[in-house]
């Protein structure tokens, strides 16, 4: 069974996604969600990331109250940035990382590049560095101390300990 349905909860989504996007329900559209549904998950199981084991969701809860935080102190900050006169130059921070869990690390890349002033994030081949470009950079080493207390240690709790 679970080599037919790998990913259940993903073959539900699709298929409900499908019949939704479509807005029909004749008998083509549902074996054509039905079929996709189970296909794509097993095609694509290779990229599938690693199974995720959540250790503290006490701290997951916490992390989220610091991003949205975060995110709406960053909007604050970019409209005033907007609205009056640039401060600092945009620029480039390197943040050596501690954590070595792919997911962990995909969920610091994504939490990084959803805070307004920051415009992408990359991942070095090693994984030990986290390059960022900063909308308005004033200090570096406080922007990299800042992802790796907020961010970084949390993320570290919940994938690694």
């Amino acid at each position: 069974m679970k080599r037919l349905l790998p990913a259940p909860l993903l073959s539900s989504a699709l298929f409900i996604l499908w019949l939704i996007l479509n807005r029909s329900l004749s008998l083509g559209h549902v074996l054509l969600a039905l079929v996709l549904a189970l296909a794509i998950p097993v095609l694509l199981g290779g990229l599938r990331p690693l199974p995720v084991r959540i250790r503290k969701p006490g701290v997951v809860l916490r992390l989220m109250l610091t991003i949205m935080v975060d995110t709406l102190r960053s909007n604050l900050a970019v409209v005033r940035l907007l609205l009056g006169q640039r401060r600092h130059a945009a620029g480039f921070v390197r943040v050596p990382l501690a954590m070595r869990d792919p997911n962990a690390l995909a969920a610091l890349a994504m939490i990084v590049c959803i805070t307004p002033g920051t415009a992408w994030a990359e991942l070095s081949f090693d994984r030990a560095t986290l390059l960022l470009h900063v909308l308005e950079l004033s200090d570096a080493s406080a922007l990299a101390a800042h992802i790796k207390t907020r961010y970084e240690r949390p993320l570290m709790e919940i994938f690694e300990c």
